[in-house]
């Protein structure tokens, strides 16, 4: 993996990861497109997906330093209740990833058919959510476990996290704002969680792939944490102007592109 090959898939991790257009396809799409092999990936997967979780923290440093305080005072409040919600969304991908793990990494590896059928998916749960109803109302505990569903099959290359979980949450009326908001919060201690397990895997391989360089992974990790930062803001700015349909044409066109392509 060369600088410029790590400078273009971090800046795609870091935009992806945020906008509903599916980090881990675009990533699959992208090795494919730069020929780079999955042996070269593993340490650089880890600092991208660790540089886009701390992008997440600092945006969102507010809402989580006070659901931190709210749980420390050990008593049942509007914050203890808002992160057991997050807890109750992180179960199914909790489960499907434990369960399912070899069954989801076999749909890996630039299947660039697959991944273009799912970003086809992702177009229609965009379209859909453009023309839901009333988006005024609040979160509970069933429609966090139903957005959590969402995010489960979001581990497919190509469906969306960000894409999935915000399309259910404004079909099931939740504000636009708080949509944003709970999509990205939800995610965090799954991406930790996965992060720390590539961590473990890498420690685990006597030999990383000494074709990248140690600035290439910082290259790679910066791209993804600026770029990260700039998109998590942004993508909150455009749910709240309902603006998702445009990422929909853009899936819907990517997509056809790709299948006619390879099909």
């Amino acid at each position: 993996m060369t600088w410029l090959d790590a400078l273009i898939l971090g800046l795609i991790q870091g935009l992806t990861e945020f906008l509903p257009v599916s980090s881990s396809g675009h990533l699959e799409l992208g090795t494919v497109f730069l020929n780079v092999k999955g042996t070269d990936n593993l340490l650089f997967s880890v600092l991208v997906h660790g540089a886009t979780a701390l992008s997440t923290i600092i945006v969102f440093r507010k809402d989580i330093i006070h659901l931190a305080a709210e749980l420390l005072k050990f008593k049942w409040n509007d914050g203890t209740k808002y992160a057991t919600m997050l807890a109750v969304s992180m179960i199914p991908v909790g489960v499907v990833g434990i369960l399912w793990e070899s069954e989801i990494e076999a749909f890996f590896g630039g299947k660039v058919i697959f991944v273009a059928s799912m970003l086809m998916i992702t177009a229609v749960l965009l379209t859909i959510s453009h023309f839901a109803g009333k988006t005024e109302g609040n979160m509970n505990f069933l429609k966090a476990f139903t957005i959590g569903i969402s995010q489960a099959f979001a581990l497919l290359p190509g469906i969306s996290r960000s894409g999935a979980t915000i399309s259910t949450a404004l079909i099931l009326g939740i504000k636009r704002e708080e949509a944003a908001r709970f999509s990205f919060l939800m995610v965090l201690v799954p991406i930790i969680g996965a992060t720390a397990l590539k961590v473990k895997e890498a420690f685990e391989i006597e030999r990383l792939d000494s074709d990248t360089s140690v600035i290439a992974l910082l290259i790679g990790f910066t791209a993804a944490f600026i770029s990260g930062l700039l998109a998590c803001k942004w993508m909150v700015r455009l749910v709240k102007r309902g603006k998702l349909l445009y990422f929909a044409i853009y899936c819907f066109i990517l997509s056809s592109i790709v299948l006619i392509t390879y099909w």
